[in-house]
Protein backbone atom coordinates (compact mmCIF):
# COMPACT_ATOMS: atom_id res chain seq x y z
CA UNK A 1 0.00 0.00 0.00
CA UNK A 2 1.37 3.21 -1.14
CA UNK A 3 1.21 5.52 2.00
CA UNK A 4 -1.06 7.85 2.46
CA UNK A 5 -3.54 8.88 5.95
CA UNK A 6 -6.84 9.33 3.72
CA UNK A 7 -6.68 5.67 2.56
CA UNK A 8 -5.67 4.48 6.44
CA UNK A 9 -8.81 6.68 7.26
CA UNK A 10 -11.04 5.18 4.71
CA UNK A 11 -10.57 1.82 5.64
CA UNK A 12 -11.06 2.49 9.20
CA UNK A 13 -14.18 4.71 8.44
CA UNK A 14 -15.33 1.07 6.18
CA UNK A 15 -14.97 -0.82 9.44
CA UNK A 16 -16.42 1.16 11.91
CA UNK A 17 -19.30 -0.28 14.16
CA UNK A 18 -21.90 2.29 15.83
CA UNK A 19 -23.60 0.30 18.66
CA UNK A 20 -19.83 -0.66 19.10
CA UNK A 21 -18.61 3.15 19.11
CA UNK A 22 -21.67 3.98 21.66
CA UNK A 23 -20.36 1.37 23.99
CA UNK A 24 -16.52 2.39 23.86
CA UNK A 25 -17.63 5.69 23.81
CA UNK A 26 -19.44 5.16 26.91
CA UNK A 27 -16.37 3.40 28.59
CA UNK A 28 -14.11 6.33 27.57
CA UNK A 29 -14.84 9.57 29.14
CA UNK A 30 -14.09 13.12 27.54
CA UNK A 31 -13.47 10.90 24.44
CA UNK A 32 -15.91 12.14 21.41
CA UNK A 33 -13.67 11.12 18.41
CA UNK A 34 -14.26 7.31 18.09
CA UNK A 35 -15.40 5.46 15.16
CA UNK A 36 -16.24 1.99 17.06
CA UNK A 37 -13.60 -0.10 15.45
CA UNK A 38 -12.62 -3.68 17.29
CA UNK A 39 -9.45 -3.84 18.80
CA UNK A 40 -8.55 -7.90 16.76
CA UNK A 41 -9.37 -5.58 13.55
CA UNK A 42 -7.06 -3.09 14.72
CA UNK A 43 -4.19 -5.55 15.57
CA UNK A 44 -4.65 -6.86 11.76
CA UNK A 45 -4.23 -3.78 10.03
CA UNK A 46 -1.38 -2.59 12.52
CA UNK A 47 0.83 -5.58 11.51
CA UNK A 48 -0.01 -4.64 7.84
CA UNK A 49 0.39 -0.84 8.28
CA UNK A 50 4.06 -1.81 9.92
CA UNK A 51 5.21 -3.93 7.02
CA UNK A 52 3.98 -1.20 4.27
CA UNK A 53 4.61 2.05 5.37
CA UNK A 54 5.04 1.89 9.07
CA UNK A 55 7.84 4.58 8.67
CA UNK A 56 5.54 7.58 6.90
CA UNK A 57 2.48 6.61 8.89
CA UNK A 58 4.39 7.38 12.53
CA UNK A 59 5.32 10.82 10.82
CA UNK A 60 2.11 11.65 10.87
CA UNK A 61 0.68 14.11 12.92
CA UNK A 62 -2.83 14.73 11.83
CA UNK A 63 -4.72 11.94 13.34
CA UNK A 64 -8.36 12.61 14.08
CA UNK A 65 -9.57 9.85 15.29
CA UNK A 66 -9.05 7.54 18.04
CA UNK A 67 -8.37 4.80 16.21
CA UNK A 68 -5.31 6.56 14.31
CA UNK A 69 -3.56 7.16 17.24
CA UNK A 70 -4.63 3.64 18.65
CA UNK A 71 -3.29 2.27 15.48
CA UNK A 72 -0.04 4.41 15.74
CA UNK A 73 1.15 2.65 19.17
CA UNK A 74 0.35 -0.67 17.72
CA UNK A 75 2.84 -0.07 14.57
CA UNK A 76 5.27 1.51 17.21
CA UNK A 77 5.39 -2.16 18.40
CA UNK A 78 5.47 -4.01 15.83
CA UNK A 79 7.54 -2.01 13.59
CA UNK A 80 10.72 -3.74 12.97
CA UNK A 81 13.96 -1.34 14.15
CA UNK A 82 16.74 -1.02 17.49
CA UNK A 83 15.78 -0.87 20.40
CA UNK A 84 17.31 2.96 20.48
CA UNK A 85 14.96 3.72 17.47
CA UNK A 86 12.05 2.49 19.43
CA UNK A 87 12.71 4.11 22.28
CA UNK A 88 12.35 7.61 20.48
CA UNK A 89 9.20 6.45 19.03
CA UNK A 90 7.86 5.50 22.14
CA UNK A 91 8.91 8.91 23.57
CA UNK A 92 6.94 10.78 20.43
CA UNK A 93 3.96 8.82 21.57
CA UNK A 94 3.76 9.15 25.00
CA UNK A 95 2.05 13.08 24.70
CA UNK A 96 -0.48 11.62 22.15
CA UNK A 97 -2.14 9.50 25.03
CA UNK A 98 -5.29 11.54 26.47
CA UNK A 99 -7.37 8.33 27.76
CA UNK A 100 -7.01 4.96 29.67
CA UNK A 101 -7.80 3.07 26.68
CA UNK A 102 -4.78 3.90 24.10
CA UNK A 103 -2.11 4.09 27.38
CA UNK A 104 -2.90 0.11 28.34
CA UNK A 105 -3.48 -0.87 24.61
CA UNK A 106 -0.19 0.53 23.20
CA UNK A 107 1.91 -1.30 26.94
CA UNK A 108 0.62 -4.51 25.65
CA UNK A 109 1.66 -3.77 22.42
CA UNK A 110 5.60 -2.84 23.23
CA UNK A 111 5.89 -7.22 23.36
CA UNK A 112 9.88 -6.31 22.51
CA UNK A 113 10.10 -5.46 26.20
CA UNK A 114 10.24 -8.99 27.09
CA UNK A 115 13.73 -9.27 25.60
CA UNK A 116 14.92 -5.99 26.68
CA UNK A 117 13.87 -5.50 30.39
CA UNK A 118 16.47 -3.94 31.75
CA UNK A 119 16.92 -1.12 28.98
CA UNK A 120 13.12 -0.67 29.22
CA UNK A 121 13.14 -0.50 33.12
CA UNK A 122 16.13 2.07 32.63
CA UNK A 123 13.67 3.83 30.13
CA UNK A 124 10.35 3.97 32.36
CA UNK A 125 12.10 5.55 35.43
CA UNK A 126 12.04 8.90 34.28
CA UNK A 127 7.89 8.32 33.72
CA UNK A 128 7.28 7.54 37.22
CA UNK A 129 8.11 11.13 38.50
CA UNK A 130 6.04 12.60 35.74
CA UNK A 131 4.11 15.48 36.34
CA UNK A 132 1.71 13.90 33.09
CA UNK A 133 -1.15 11.90 34.45
CA UNK A 134 -0.56 9.44 31.65
CA UNK A 135 3.21 9.25 31.45
CA UNK A 136 2.85 7.65 34.94
CA UNK A 137 0.07 5.73 33.92
CA UNK A 138 2.48 4.41 31.39
CA UNK A 139 4.92 3.76 34.01
CA UNK A 140 2.64 1.49 36.17
CA UNK A 141 0.89 -0.11 33.48
CA UNK A 142 4.33 -1.07 31.77
CA UNK A 143 5.76 -2.86 35.23
CA UNK A 144 2.34 -4.67 35.56
CA UNK A 145 2.73 -6.05 32.03
CA UNK A 146 6.51 -6.88 32.07
CA UNK A 147 7.81 -6.58 35.71
CA UNK A 148 5.63 -8.62 38.12
CA UNK A 149 8.02 -11.63 37.80
CA UNK A 150 10.70 -12.89 40.37
CA UNK A 151 13.43 -11.28 38.53
CA UNK A 152 12.02 -7.80 38.81
CA UNK A 153 9.47 -7.46 41.90
CA UNK A 154 11.49 -6.27 44.04
CA UNK A 155 12.61 -3.67 41.93
CA UNK A 156 8.61 -3.50 41.08
CA UNK A 157 7.21 -2.84 44.43
CA UNK A 158 10.30 -0.74 45.42
CA UNK A 159 9.34 1.95 41.92
CA UNK A 160 5.79 1.50 42.96
CA UNK A 161 6.44 2.79 45.77
CA UNK A 162 7.60 6.53 44.22
CA UNK A 163 4.61 7.39 42.65
CA UNK A 164 3.26 10.42 44.01
CA UNK A 165 0.34 11.42 41.36
CA UNK A 166 -2.80 12.67 42.47
CA UNK A 167 -4.88 12.36 38.91
CA UNK A 168 -7.31 9.52 39.11
CA UNK A 169 -6.46 7.82 35.84
CA UNK A 170 -2.69 7.24 37.70
CA UNK A 171 -3.31 6.27 40.87
CA UNK A 172 -5.89 3.56 39.11
CA UNK A 173 -3.13 2.05 37.76
CA UNK A 174 -0.53 2.31 40.38
CA UNK A 175 -3.22 0.59 42.52
CA UNK A 176 -4.05 -1.91 39.97
CA UNK A 177 -0.33 -2.72 39.49
CA UNK A 178 0.37 -3.41 43.35
CA UNK A 179 -2.74 -5.99 42.87
CA UNK A 180 -1.14 -7.73 40.41
CA UNK A 181 2.08 -8.37 42.52
CA UNK A 182 0.29 -8.93 45.80
CA UNK A 183 -1.70 -12.14 43.47
CA UNK A 184 1.39 -13.21 42.15
CA UNK A 185 3.87 -12.73 45.31
CA UNK A 186 1.64 -12.45 47.82
CA UNK A 187 4.08 -12.11 50.62
CA UNK A 188 6.34 -9.73 48.89
CA UNK A 189 3.69 -7.24 48.45
CA UNK A 190 2.08 -7.63 52.27
CA UNK A 191 5.12 -6.89 53.68
CA UNK A 192 5.43 -3.78 50.82
CA UNK A 193 1.86 -2.72 51.68
CA UNK A 194 2.84 -2.65 55.70
CA UNK A 195 5.38 -0.37 54.77
CA UNK A 196 4.38 1.60 52.04
CA UNK A 197 4.08 5.25 51.71
CA UNK A 198 1.66 5.50 48.80
CA UNK A 199 -1.16 7.98 49.49
CA UNK A 200 -4.15 6.28 51.53
CA UNK A 201 -6.51 6.36 48.20
CA UNK A 202 -4.03 4.09 46.31
CA UNK A 203 -3.59 2.00 49.17
CA UNK A 204 -7.10 1.47 50.14
CA UNK A 205 -8.29 0.74 46.05
CA UNK A 206 -5.26 -1.81 46.00
CA UNK A 207 -6.65 -3.52 48.41
CA UNK A 208 -10.23 -3.21 46.79
CA UNK A 209 -8.96 -4.70 43.77
CA UNK A 210 -6.71 -7.74 45.77
CA UNK A 211 -10.18 -8.26 47.01
CA UNK A 212 -12.30 -8.57 43.82
CA UNK A 213 -10.02 -10.26 42.49
CA UNK A 214 -10.72 -14.12 41.52
CA UNK A 215 -7.50 -15.34 41.09
CA UNK A 216 -6.42 -16.02 44.96
CA UNK A 217 -8.73 -17.56 47.52
CA UNK A 218 -10.64 -16.26 50.85
CA UNK A 219 -7.02 -16.14 53.34
CA UNK A 220 -5.30 -14.01 50.87
CA UNK A 221 -8.08 -11.61 50.49
CA UNK A 222 -8.48 -11.07 54.39
CA UNK A 223 -5.47 -11.21 55.04
CA UNK A 224 -4.77 -7.70 52.79
CA UNK A 225 -8.54 -6.82 53.88
CA UNK A 226 -6.71 -6.63 57.98
CA UNK A 227 -4.38 -3.49 56.22
CA UNK A 228 -7.39 -1.27 55.27
CA UNK A 229 -7.16 2.39 56.54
Amino acid sequence: MSYSLEKIRKILLENSDEKYRKFSSSLIPNTDNLLGIRIPFLRKFAKYIAKTCAEEFLREKNCEYFEETMLQGMVIGLVKTDIAQRFELIKDFLPKIKNWSVCDCFCCSLKFTKDNRKEVLEFLKPYIKSENEYEVRFAAVMLLDYFVNEEYIDTTLALLNEFTHEAYYAKMAVAWAISICYINYPDKTFEFLKRTKISPWVFNKSIQKITESIKIGKNLKDKARALRI
